[in-house]
């Protein structure tokens, strides 16, 4: 990923010489566990323990003779170890994808501990602007058309929940991902004891996988890019909603505008919402992802490498992707502009037309045909739409036309809105308690 999208933990993780740090990291472990079992020689361990990391230039110089990215980080660190010779113990029994399947799960716990403290960052972010607006009115809208009357904190609710929910698939996609092996080239022990990677594993905080080929069968990767390709759609689901509100048509939502900030280069009064259209398309990116790494799950037989060219974009890109995409979302919610007059003027703009559910009911209460009833309202409001005309005196004209009384009492009780959302107290009730 560049860059621009990258926050500097995330990056961390993702970094050539952090990944070095776990390989020299893996391969110290299974030389002690080794050496504990008298299948190395002891002395071997302290060597290498000392040896420092070889940094990734010095990896590169040598894989650009070897043409394998092992094989060239094992010669870089041996020639950082004194004596020299203690390195020949390393890497004892095990293949290439015992040490790169086992640090690439560490990584992938680790990436995923800094997107669990995000999300949870976002849900508290969307609760409590929920809650605090609890009570700010605004037309609900179906097909972008006003439908009925609503709060701003109900469709941020749903928001808040779909975050909720994003963030424990992600917890449990962990558990999926903090899986690593220990058992040679096809997975069968050969050369290496279970005994070793049943110590190993959880110094490293994983646990071993059930069975393993020469690699870590990839569906629990695949579930991982799924669960937060699923989170990153979410930030999107806000975002798109900032955009609309920000439509000068609707200004309802504007993103934060800062002193100095620019919107056009040609028109200076232009407020773009451009965070929310940067996570929209970001979200697009990590959607692209899913299916590259769910196709590397069939395998030929033992193991092929079509799996791991993608894996070494993909994983690091999905995670430092969906890092800036909450930090950026949260930053959205907590900074939004609500402008609640606008709102309500939009709420009263088309003339009472938001209110024909509630004038359909009560001419059905008052015992006309449902049928009946509807043909009266939807008349009623297509006036309005054309003409312009109040809703409730076109409502008037169309159900006199027709031998039909209105009761202005019972109408006016139905169109106040404050009675579309008088049941939504048990909804908030949940948000409140959502941790």
């Amino acid at each position: 990923m560049i860059s621009r999208y990258t926050l500097p933990e995330m990056g961390q993780v993702w970094s050539e010489a952090h990944k070095y740090e776990l390989w020299c990291r893996v391969e110290t472990l299974v030389l002690e566990a080794n050496a504990e079992a008298g299948t190395v020689p002891a002395d071997s361990v302290g060597p290498v323990r000392a040896a420092a990391p070889p940094t990734p230039e010095a990896v590169a110089e040598v894989e650009a003779v070897t043409d394998h990215d092992v094989i060239a980080f094992l010669t870089a660190w041996a020639d950082n170890t004194s004596p020299r010779s203690a390195a020949a113990y390393v890497h004892f029994g095990m293949t290439s994808s015992d040490l790169v399947d086992t640090a690439l799960a560490v990584q992938l716990a680790e990436a995923t501990d800094i997107l669990l403290g995000k999300s949870g960052a976002l849900v508290a972010a969307l609760r409590d602007h929920a809650l605090a607006h609890r009570a700010t009115l605004r037309p609900g809208r179906t097909h972008g058309i006003h439908a009925e009357p609503d709060v701003w904190g109900h469709r941020v609710a749903d928001f808040a929940f779909a975050a909720a929910r994003a963030r424990d698939r992600i917890r449990r996609a962990r558990d999926a991902v903090a899986v690593g092996k220990l058992s040679g080239p096809v997975g069968n022990y050969s050369n290496i004891a279970p005994e070793v990677e049943a110590a190993v594993m959880p110094a490293l905080g994983l646990r071993p996988a059930d069975v393993a080929t020469q690699v870590v069968m990839r569906d629990g990767m695949a579930e991982w890019v799924s669960a937060l390709a699923l989170a990153a759609t979410v930030c999107e689901a806000v975002a798109l909603e900032v955009r609309h509100g920000q439509r000068t048509e609707v200004r309802e939502l504007s993103e934060p505008f800062g002193r100095g900030q620019k919107g056009s280069s040609a028109m200076p009064h232009k407020k773009n919402p451009i965070r929310s259209e940067r996570i929209c398309g970001l979200a697009r990116l990590v959607r692209g992802y899913v299916t590259p790494v769910m196709e590397g799950v069939p395998l030929w037989h033992e193991r092929d490498i079509s799996h791991s060219s993608v894996e070494r974009i993909a994983l690091p890109d999905v995670a430092i992707t969906v890092d800036y995409l909450l930090h950026l979302t949260t930053g959205l919610v907590n900074g939004l502009v609500v402008d609640a007059r606008r709102m309500r003027a939009n709420l009263d703009a088309t003339g009472g037309l938001i209110y024909s559910s509630a004038a359909l009911l009560e001419l059905v209460a008052s015992g006309m045909a449902r049928e009946d009833a509807y043909a009266v309202v939807q008349a009623a409001a297509m006036e309005t739409w054309n003409v312009g005309i109040p809703f409730r005196d076109a409502l008037r004209k169309e159900a006199a036309a027709r031998g039909q009384s209105i009761d202005e009492a019972r109408l006016d009780e139905a169109c106040r809105p404050e009675r579309y959302v008088a049941r939504l107290g048990p909804v908030f009730t949940r948000l409140e308690a959502l941790a």
